[in-house]
């Protein structure tokens, strides 16, 4: 095979002299080959292209040919050539790889699936996904992820389960948090959304479809595997799970509580929202204000048709549902609040702030057997007694600080007796001394438990030594003031 050069001063020499054996004479070479190459650039054909030879392993290309369509390009070259050995091929396995991969990009060349990049327009595109959450007392939660695909604006939810009625309130909340509603909603193919495929379109969930019906935007799903128009939302599960989730690598600690996970679910939302997106150059949360313009208007009232029985919450922070009492925030009272089962456990939904929310999860119970949380009470109402001024010299008292109060409660369980004269006392001291010189006493008296009438005073007193001289001498056997007995060495000598 002549090189690139080389032909090019084939053909040069025959231009000059148009003889084939005089261009062979000049380049030395054959005159065929000055012959044969100038035939080829009469045809058009490129001299380096030689026509392919004859191979043992052509016969049996049907076959692997047919091995590929039917694997639908998977098949290993190994399984290939153990099928063409067993029908009479005596070639190598190298020659069986080269063979299978010309026919798999042969197959992936006509199969070949073409992606259209995504251009979003403002106000048309929201999409949400789901990510595995941490653990919370033992409890899987889930992250509810969503972006608006023009502003990138994102939203990250902590959730319990991923069931229809938990799905409305997250939508609602996003869409509040969005500042209005887009045109379309677009998600995974999952039961909750799709029932059913039929000629390879989706069935949307009638609960869904009322759930779109009422905020006016439609709910559609992605094609599977498609980067294109979901990689978005993947993109905000994939950087809410390396922030949210406790690992080796964010060092961060578990969540005490659901509320802590909600906590750093909405930080962590403020943060990325701020940031610079490296596509836009701008920051979500700037690009969100120039978007809303283009989205719908949200319904005042959040859509509570999934969220199950309509309750009344009584006097005493608590709904009846199938016979047995389940309390709820006592923030609640006298309001309307939904009540669904969701497995093993009663959910208590109710609309705050114009969202719906989750405020109560409790495990089915029996008739009988309510279910009370002291975290759903006040302090008080748990029976926790609370120091409240009933004349002026008790508000005086409290006025002093939060110690009055820790005073108060240590002396009576100690069963102090004129404690009304030592309050008045410390409200005396308060104005001498000052309230936060007062307080500290009365702190250090509780815990001491000395109740005295001039405990105040020496208490007061000794802080301010120490204040001044920085630092307590206390007495030890080193420095004692009890006579030695140095005096009585002699005794008896005589």
């Amino acid at each position: 095979m002549k090189s690139n050069e080389e032909i090019m001063e084939i053909l040069e020499a025959y231009d000059l002299v148009k003889s084939y054996r005089k261009a062979a004479a000049l380049v030395g070479c054959n005159p065929d080959t000055v012959a044969r190459y100038v035939k080829l650039r009469g045809q058009g054909v490129d001299p380096k292209n030689r026509k392919p030879r004859a191979k043992i392993i052509d016969r049996y290309m049907p076959k692997i040919e047919e091995l590929v369509e039917r694997s639908k390009g998977l098949v290993g070259a190994d399984v290939v050539h153990d099928k063409i050995t067993a029908i009479g091929f005596k070639g190598d396995e190298r020659t069986t790889r080269r063979a299978v991969s010309a026919a798999k990009k042969s197959y992936r060349d006509g199969n070949r699936r073409v992606f259209r990049p995504w251009t979003p327009e403002p106000g048309l595109w929201a999409q949400f996904d789901w990510g595995e959450g941490p653990k919370v007392d033992g409890q899987r939660t889930f992250l509810w992820c969503a972006w608006l695909a023009w502003s990138r604006y994102r939203v990250v939810i902590p959730v319990w389960d991923k069931k229809i009625p938990t799905i409305a309130a997250c939508l609602d909340e996003t869409f509040r948090r969005f500042g209005g509603v887009p045109d379309n909603v677009l998600t995974d193919n999952e039961k909750t959304v799709t029932v059913d495929h039929i000629a390879r379109l989706p069935v949307l969930n009638s609960d869904m479809a009322a759930i779109g019906r009422f905020y006016g935007t439609t709910i559609k799903t992605c094609l599977p595997a498609d980067p294109q128009s979901k990689g978005g939302s993947e993109a905000t599960v994939r950087l809410a799970k390396r922030d949210l989730l406790p690992t080796g690598v964010n060092l961060r600690p578990h969540y005490g509580s659901f509320g802590d996970l909600q906590a750093a679910a909405e930080a962590f939302c403020e943060r990325i929202n701020a940031d610079i997106h490296r596509e836009t150059r701008r920051a979500p949360a700037e690009a969100l204000f120039e978007e809303r313009t283009r989205l719908h208007l949200i319904p005042e009232q959040a859509y509570t048709a999934a969220f199950g029985q309509t309750r009344q919450v009584s006097r005493d922070s608590t709904i009846s549902f199938n016979g047995v009492r389940y309390s709820v925030p006592y923030q609640h009272i006298d309001g309307t609040v939904w009540v669904r089962l969701a497995g093993d456990e009663v959910v208590i939904a109710a609309v705050v702030e114009g969202s719906a929310r989750e405020i109560a999860r409790h495990d089915v119970s029996t008739p009988g057997r309510p279910s009370i949380k002291d975290e759903h009470y006040p302090p008080s109402s748990r029976g926790i007694r609370r120091a409240r001024a009933t004349n002026p010299d008790e508000e005086a008292f409290l006025a002093i600080g939060p110690a009055a109060e820790i005073w108060l409660v240590a002396a009576a369980a100690a069963g102090t007796v004129r404690m009304r004269l030592k309050m008045r006392h410390a409200v005396e001291a308060s104005a001498i001394y000052g309230p936060e010189a007062v307080n500290r006493a009365l702190a250090a008296a509780s815990e001491a438990e000395r109740f005295d009438e001039h405990a105040i005073e020496d208490i007061i007193e000794y802080q301010r030594f120490e204040a001044r001289t920085g630092e307590i001498t206390r007495a030890s056997e080193e420095h004692s003031l009890q006579p030695g007995t140095g005096a009585w060495a002699s005794f008896g000598a005589n």
